[in-house]
């Protein structure tokens, strides 16, 4: 009997997965014909070929797919279950003892190891694509946005203009006065060659520029000695286009960052002096997701574990999408609320979660009892489950 209840699982495990693996094709063509329109429009007045308009599209669908998980993982729930109702394969599953919480063991554990994949696998991915797709649009886009990036070794900014490119480099930030600590300027000339070098003890961005404080600066130019040619100053200032709010804004920023590169980062920019709420709750976020997307299993499989005979199977659809979508919404919500240090990273991640998941199985267990009163689970019908 234990073997035959295991086999069990696998089937609806099987039956879970390929409904899941359909709809999620269906959905990823649906988001690749939305997301190439939005390209067309978005670089309509910049002659590039479908092939490049293609692959934008490409690199920007892992993004949209892992936004719209949850919702992929309620549908695969509702199609699962509206199909072995209409087959009455769950009459027949309760016919041998198996109740409506061990039926969903399998589709659990399914959607569970889908949210692992999620955060440890596609992650990763999404973070590449999206660094790839900003880098091509920029090129396409001929923007200069600036560059700023934390390493081991400290802090980095580009900033461009018509007269070339600066690379900057910090050992140290203090985001409150807006000023770097053991700043290098390296300028570079429009054609890519190096022009001078400068270092300072401190370099306070003020408006629209750089004040260098005991600075020295070397040329680079061919056949001459930076050292003879070199000057020392009490106060440099510098021309710059970036601003403190624009930085800050940079390194604020969470997408792009996989769950593996998120430990480090917070690291460094608590190290460079930048607060990392955000970056902790969306850290949180990833490792709560899993739960999350088990959440929404159960509460879709509560409206839809019944007996199509009885009736109300599209006003069950309708409410597990509008339930599952709510409670998206206050996850969310609640998100925002931990990034704005309302609340705690760990509370605004999963407390949703696990209010999610104790709602499914409220619903569930309710059913179990009866649903409405007087109907007991252990007959063998199911219009226990007609609400």
């Amino acid at each position: 009997m234990p073997g035959a209840f295991l086999t069990l699982h696998l089937y609806f495990a099987r039956r879970f997965l390929i409904s899941f693996l359909a709809i999620s094709i269906v959905f990823l063509v649906l988001m690749m014909l939305i997301g190439m329109i939005d390209q067309v429009r978005r670089f309509k007045d910049i002659d590039i070929g479908s092939g490049e308009l293609f692959l934008l599209t490409l690199l920007n669908t892992p993004a949209t797919m892992n936004n719209i998980l949850p919702l992929l993982l309620i549908l695969s729930t509702i199609a699962l279950f509206v199909s072995l109702a209409r087959s009455s394969e769950l009459v027949v599953t309760r016919a041998i003892g198996r109740s409506g919480l061990s039926t969903l063991m399998a589709p659990g554990v399914v959607a569970l190891v889908i949210g692992l994949l999620a955060v440890s696998s596609l992650g990763p991915i999404i973070a590449a694509s999206s660094s790839r797709y900003d880098r091509l649009a920029q090129s396409l886009l001929n923007w200069d946005d600036e560059i700023v990036s934390l390493s081991a070794e400290g802090m980095w900014l580009r900033q461009g203009d018509q007269s070339g490119q600066t690379v900057i480099h910090a050992t140290g930030y203090s985001n409150t006065t807006a000023t770097l600590y053991g700043v290098t300027f390296i300028a570079f000339a429009p054609n890519g060659g190096p022009l001078r070098r400068a270092y300072a003890e401190t370099a306070e961005l003020g408006e629209g520029e750089w004040i260098l404080r005991s600075a020295k600066v070397w040329p680079l130019a061919v056949g001459l000695n930076p050292e003879s040619g070199s000057a020392e100053h009490d106060i440099l200032r510098l021309p710059t286009n970036l601003t403190q709010q624009r930085i800050s804004d940079t390194l604020s920023r969470t997408e792009g960052f996989s769950v593996w590169d998120l430990p480090q980062t917070i690291q460094d920019l608590r190290a460079a002096g930048f607060s990392t709420t955000r970056h902790e709750v969306l850290l949180q976020a990833e490792l709560a997701r899993p739960l999350f997307l088990v959440a929404m299993v159960l509460v879709a499989a509560a409206f839809t574990m019944r007996h199509v005979r009885f009736g109300g199977t599209g006003v069950g659809v309708l409410a597990a999408v509008l339930l599952g979508f709510a409670l998206y919404f206050l996850r969310n919500f609640a998100h925002v609320l931990g990034e704005n240090g309302q609340l705690s990273p760990a509370l605004a991640a999963w407390v949703p979660a696990m209010a999610s998941l104790m709602l499914g199985l409220g619903f569930l267990l309710k059913a179990e009892d009866g649903w409405p009163h007087g109907c007991c689970m252990s007959q063998v019908s199911w219009s226990c489950w007609a609400w």
